[in-house]
């Protein structure tokens, strides 16, 4: 038996509506049980926080297992399910390439809610395992699409559908479509900024320049006047970082996102642009790795949701990352839904915050830390 009610979430936020594993967990595990118990190396791939590795693991004793996850903070919860769970060894963590896929017999895959970021991952296992490799591809039905079904015949030839369970269910995928030529990442040249954006799959708004991150950027001119650093905080595809580096010559520019997709889009962004030399772009949670009051100004269009449930939580603990972060007289410049009503947290987390613009959608605030705090 394996207790998928012991395993956590953390570092990602808790709550009582937000789970470790699900019914899908559940079902692509039962529905891939044989596979899994024939399977000479078995990959995994979007496994939010360990359900998928570490039940297979336990119910199956898979070991060599590869793993896959765009979230920095559900490879550091798998970590730590595995650690309590005393299975650290039967998984390793890898990128999306030929390590993940290349002889992988079976290829366990929590569908995305993007059908960008399917369609990236499904090329990447046409591309990369071999002939006879078995996909088991599950979510919960109400955010599954037929245009999934779609992406996935796309790239792999033969598709069946399971029957649900538990409002689950899981589509079993088989006879890849060979190709030796990658479509992902994707670019495209934004008319109002300028600025080429390249975007992954699984980036948030693609290859364009989000209706936030727009509003934000006509007012950013301001910010912090004579800072020597900023930081762009959950950086997507890097547009912010690419415009503070072209429009401030002086700035030094990091890049920060727990993302696999946005770090390599940032990345990708500031190459298109000739500011490579210019912006660094780290891979980290929430500010993890940065030295407390170190940053000037710091730049956030905070994400509003936490895979499909909508919850500000991320962002509250985005906003206590920045505080700490900030230098005293540092500011945080964020834009946000203004339905969402963010000031009275940027207060109590950051520091006294003033409205800067607003429009029918979004509202865009400065938080300057206070040098007592």
């Amino acid at each position: 038996m394996f207790d998928f009610g012991a395993l956590s979430r953390s570092p990602d936020v808790e709550a009582e509506n937000l789970y470790a594993a699900d019914a899908a967990d559940r079902l692509i595990l039962d529905e891939a049980a044989e596979a899994i118990d024939a399977a000479q190396r078995l990959a995994v791939v979007g496994d939010a926080y360990g359900a998928l590795t570490l039940g297979a693991a336990a119910l199956h004793g898979s070991t060599g297992i590869r793993t896959f996850q765009d979230a920095l903070s559900g490879e550091r919860a798998l970590a730590g399910n595995a650690a309590r769970l005393g299975l650290e060894a039967a998984y390793a963590p890898c990128g999306l390439d030929a390590g993940l896929l290349g002889d992988a017999d079976v290829v366990l895959l929590r569908l995305p809610r993007s059908l960008d970021a399917l369609d990236e991952l499904a090329e990447a296992i046409a591309r990369w395992s071999p002939p006879a490799v078995r996909v088991y591809a599950g979510g919960m039905v109400k955010h599954m699409t037929p245009a999934m079904n779609d992406v996935l015949r796309r790239h792999l030839g033969r598709l069946d559908v399971t029957h649900a369970r538990q409002k689950a269910r899981v589509l079993i995928a088989a006879e890849p479509a060979r190709t030796d030529t990658a479509t992902w990442p994707r670019s495209r040249t934004d008319a109002a900024t300028g600025l080429t954006v390249v975007a992954h799959g699984a980036a948030f708004a693609g290859a364009a320049v989000d209706v936030g991150t727009r509003f934000l950027l006509e007012v950013l001119d301001a910010a912090r006047l004579g800072a020597d650093a900023a930081i762009d905080l959950g950086c997507g595809t890097g547009v912010i970082a690419a415009w503070l580096a072209r429009s401030r010559p002086a700035l030094h520019v990091t890049a920060t996102d727990q993302s696999w997709a946005a770090v390599a889009s940032a990345r990708a962004t500031a190459a298109a642009n000739g500011l490579a030399e210019r912006i660094d772009v780290v891979r980290e949670d929430a500010l993890d790795d940065r030295p407390d009051a170190s940053a000037d100004l710091i730049v956030l269009n905070p994400p509003f949701h936490i895979g499909a449930a909508v919850h500000t939580g991320i962002a509250h603990r985005l906003f206590a990352a920045a505080g700490r972060v900030l230098a005293p007289g540092g500011e945080l410049w964020t834009v946000w839904n203004s339905h969402l009503r963010h000031r009275p947290h940027l207060e109590r987390l950051v520091g006294p915050t003033r409205q800067v613009a607003r429009n029918a959608t979004f509202t865009v605030t400065a938080s300057t830390r206070s040098p007592e705090s």
